[in-house]
């Protein structure tokens, strides 16, 4: 009880003894009081940076300068802060300047963006994002110098999405340089960015952008209110925004797009498109999306049209043989040998007799194999993990070939499957799924369990919504006009209309046109 009560009482002293701002309030005139505030919000970390300095025009002010090292550009700070402050004889007296602080802000400082801030909260907020924190005693308010600067990696091609022609650039972990790089590809004014803070403890930088006078203004405050409701200690990917904000969080099917490349976000864009930028990834979400959108790769608008249109027709082939084929293989061989030409017949029973599994328990067990040695592939080093992938594929599935444990059928299966499955990345993890599930469903019940299976995924599909737009669209329903890059890629002035239930329906210069006329659209949208 006296334990207790003495340690209030030494607390209560402690806040007595030592006045300094605290969490919610402005602060303290006392320039001692907010270092040493600074120094209990930070425990004395020794990347916090104090210089003192003592002021020029008034004989005995003091000010000071706080940095996190590592997270401000030193030549930014040394030559615009800390070199006009140190020489700077004559501040004169600053036009409309109400005190010492807006003196110097507006006579002496030579950074590009600053702002003046009395809220502790906010100070320590912008101290942590890489801003320079300036401070001068007697004055209950402090200078957010805009000083970022941390390393960050180089501009690359991303490796998940290579293409043979176009560009080869690809978006990295800095929210600015990503911005930089879509204003590039977009330079309009329509263009337009909206930055929040979500995360309690990390306070992650969201980017929501959009391009005014094509985004319908409805999907727009749908996005904004979603990510505004999401309540979280730590944003650390983009993936975290997309389960908070998904339509469907239990499905198998993504409602919300991933991309690293720049040119895939403009084009969505300009099509009506919302994308979310997350500060310390690459990747970038749009929405909504489209079943029809992951059977689709820049490299088709860079090819001609009849390519292009052949390519994204094994894309569709691809994806159905890396589903179906093991449910198809386990139907026929176990349940309909009779639709299987008599040769072939004798050829795969000659292959799988004497195994001791029953063929879909073969196709399982081949396939959780090939998923084993892809993930070890994929998190071991490289030239490890290609080793692993190759040899450790040739080595099991010959092995269990010559041991009589599967049948070599089934391993061509399995192989033309691993290959397919790769064709659509961005359906890689419901291909797996789906795989499982069609093959469990053929060794139980044959091609009457493949047909429940599809026919159930289909109506799931149907009921699907990415914000407001159904994910079948422009096949169910059926929009005629966006037909011409679904199965085929009709050419590219062909291509003169946004989607009908995404942006708006009018000719792909509209906007252009509006502007230079000096007009604006507003009207209701489909969303």
């Amino acid at each position: 009880m006296f334990t207790m009560l003495w340690r209030k009482f030494r607390r209560a002293q402690q806040r007595t003894t030592t006045p300094g701002p605290r969490a919610g309030r402005d602060l303290s005139p006392d320039l001692e009081a907010n270092l040493a505030a600074f120094k209990r919000e930070l425990g004395a970390s020794p990347d916090l940076i104090i210089r003192r300095l003592t002021l020029g025009p008034k004989p005995g002010t003091t000010g000071a300068l706080l940095f996190i090292d590592g997270l401000v550009d030193q030549q930014i700070v040394n030559r615009d802060v800390l070199s006009p402050l140190l020489h700077e004889v004559d501040w004169g007296k600053g036009q409309g300047a109400t005190d010492l602080l807006d003196q110097i802000a507006q006579n002496v400082l030579a950074v590009g963006e600053m702002q003046r801030e009395t809220e502790w909260r906010q100070v320590v907020r912008g101290l942590l994002a890489g801003d320079t924190i300036f401070l001068v005693d007697g004055q209950a308010a402090a200078l957010l110098l805009s000083t970022k600067g941390w390393e960050k990696r180089a501009i690359q091609e991303p490796e998940a999405e290579q293409i043979i022609q176009g560009p080869h650039e690809g978006f990295t972990e800095n929210l600015r340089t990503n911005t930089a790089l879509l204003r590039r590809k977009i330079s309009t004014a329509g263009l337009h960015f909206e930055e929040m803070k979500l995360g309690r403890q990390t306070q992650t930088t969201i980017a929501l952008a959009y391009v005014k006078g094509i985004v319908n203004e409805k999907l727009v405050n749908e996005v904004r209110s979603r990510l505004k409701r999401i309540k979280t200690d730590f944003i650390l990917d983009a993936n975290y925004v997309h389960e908070f904000i998904t339509d469907a969080p239990f499905s198998l099917f993504p409602t919300v797009a991933f991309t690293e490349r720049p040119d895939v976000v403009a084009a969505k864009l300009l099509e009506g498109r919302v994308a979310i930028f997350v500060d310390g990834t690459p990747l970038v979400n749009t929405v909504p999306v489209l079943l029809v959108e992951y059977f689709q790769s820049p490299d088709d608008y860079n090819f001609p049209y009849y390519y292009a249109t052949m390519i994204r027709w094994f894309r569709y082939l691809s994806f159905f043989l890396a589903v179906l084929a093991p449910g198809l293989f386990v139907a026929l061989g176990s349940y309909h040998q009779e639709l299987i030409p008599t040769p072939l017949m004798i050829t795969i029973k000659t292959a799988t007799e004497g195994t001791p599994f029953p063929l879909v328990i073969e196709v399982i067990i081949m396939g959780l194999v090939f998923e084993i040695l892809r993930e070890a592939g994929v998190r071991l080093a490289r030239p490890f993990g290609q080793t692993i992938s190759i040899v450790g594929a040739l080595v099991i599935g010959e092995a269990a070939v010559t041991a009589g444990l599967v049948g070599a059928p089934t391993i061509i299966v399995i192989a033309l499957t691993a290959i397919t499955t790769f064709v659509v990345p961005g359906l890689l993890g419901p291909g797996i799924f789906l795989r499982l599930i069609y093959t469990i469903l053929a060794g139980v019940l044959g091609a009457y369990g493949i047909l429940t299976g599809v026919l159930f995924t289909l109506l799931h599909l149907a009921s699907l919504r990415s914000f407001g737009v159904p994910y079948l669209a422009p096949l169910a329903p059926v929009v005629p006009a966006d037909l011409k890059d679904v199965l085929v890629r009709a050419p590219i002035w062909a291509l003169g209309t946004r989607p009908r239930l995404i942006g708006w329906l009018q000719p792909s210069g509209y906007a252009a046109d509006q502007e230079e006329k000096g007009g604006d659209r507003d009207g209701e949208g489909t969303w």
